[in-house]
Formats: C-alpha cells, sequence, structure tokens
C-alpha cells in the first residue's frame, strides 16, 4: 500500500462536494496481533487531526471481518479544502507511514457530502440504507422539536429591535438556527442513537470521539 492511496479521495470526489461539508468514511481491517498498537496509532491520529482547522468530529465504529478486527472512522469536515489540507498535511504522512504494517488489505475510503451521509451505512456489515420510512420517521423526530422550541428560545431576542422581529429576519434566523443544529450536531447523534433500529442489530462497538 502506498502513501498515496491513504485516505485519499479522488478528484472527481473531491469536484463534487466542493463547497459543502464534507464526510470522509475510512475503513481498516487489522492484521491480528495488531488491534493494541492499531487503537493506540487511532487515539494518536484523531487527537491530531481534532487539531486541524475545519474538523468538526470523528466517529469510529468497531466490528469483525472475515475473523479480523475492523475499524470505521467517520471524519467530518466543514469544508473539501479543510479536508484536503488534513489529507495534504506532514502530520498524516507520518501517521500513514506508522500505520501501513497494521492493515490486513489497505484502506477502503468513501467521501460523502453531509445530507447524504446521515443514512449511509457506516459498518462494513450494512450492505444498503434503512428504509425511507425509518429515514423519515428520525429526521421527523429531530426537526419537529426544533420548529416547536427554536421559535420560542429566539422569541425574547426578536423583541429587542424591530429590524430582528421583521418576518424576513427572523425567520431567517430561526431557519439557520434550525438547519445548523440539525446537520452538525442532531442528526449525527440521532442517527448514531437509532443505528440498532436503523440497521438492524449490529455486533460492533460505537464509540464518539471529539
Amino acid at each position: 500500500m502506498t502513501e498515496s492511496s491513504m485516505l485519499r479521495p479522488d478528484a472527481h470526489q473531491v469536484a463534487a462536494t466542493a463547497g459543502e461539508g464534507v464526510t470522509l468514511v475510512v475503513r481498516h481491517r487489522i492484521k491480528a496481533g495488531h488491534e493494541a498498537a492499531y487503537e493506540g496509532w487511532l487515539r494518536q491520529t484523531v487527537s491530531t487531526a481534532a487539531q486541524r482547522p475545519g474538523h468538526l468530529g470523528v466517529d469510529v465504529v468497531r466490528g469483525r471481518d472475515g475473523g479480523l478486527h475492523t475499524f470505521t472512522s467517520v471524519l467530518r469536515y466543514s469544508s473539501v479544502e479543510a479536508l484536503q489540507a488534513w489529507l495534504d498535511s506532514a502530520e498524516r504522512r507520518e501517521l500513514v507511514s506508522q500505520a501501513e504494517a497494521m492493515l490486513a488489505d489497505g484502506d477502503q475510503v468513501e467521501l460523502h457530502p453531509f445530507k447524504e451521509f446521515w443514512f449511509t451505512p457506516p459498518s462494513d456489515t450494512a450492505s444498503a440504507p434503512p428504509p425511507r420510512w425509518k429515514q423519515a420517521l428520525v429526521t421527523l423526530l429531530v426537526i419537529l422539536p426544533h420548529t416547536l422550541l427554536v421559535p420560542l428560545a429566539w422569541q425574547p431576542l426578536l423583541k429587542l429591535h424591530p429590524w430582528l422581529s421583521s418576518y424576513f429576519v427572523a425567520t431567517l434566523l430561526i431557519t439557520l438556527t434550525i438547519v445548523l443544529s440539525v446537520v452538525y450536531v442532531c442528526m449525527p447523534a440521532a442517527t448514531r442513537l437509532f443505528a440498532p433500529w436503523l440497521q438492524g442489530a449490529a455486533e460492533n462497538g460505537h464509540d464518539r470521539q471529539e
């Protein structure tokens, strides 16, 4: 496995997601006996990546495939540019060289826009997104409380100035709050919380690392 193949989406993927938040999915299958060393490498990688501008968080899904331990890392970035800066960094190149001997069959890398990844299965064992009715129900459970509570939360502030209470400005502020909360906080949390129901029983662990 070469350094250039590690954690690097192709040019078509990058161009397709330019201008929006992105999610990079990296799947590793670990050689037997290297699990503890990989855990240490993963902690170091998460800590280093978290210091980069535009990094929004990491989810790690643990599983098994062919008798070997698997780790699926879901990295979220605010933009393609932020992701590319991490992919091209000297820190990542050094981490890549440390991991090569531990990986059974190299990287499996996917790049997703945020909106497409909410319900994309992050596990090697999942073959398809959940049924649309389940996606719709989880989305409703996330958005409905926002539409009820966010306008109430903004109400005292909107009364501070007539300009803020205008229909356009008030709607913009409320909608922006809902969108940011749903995309960056609540929907990722909801899909993790409901993952067993969305995908069925799965024999893996799920850690949240920020």
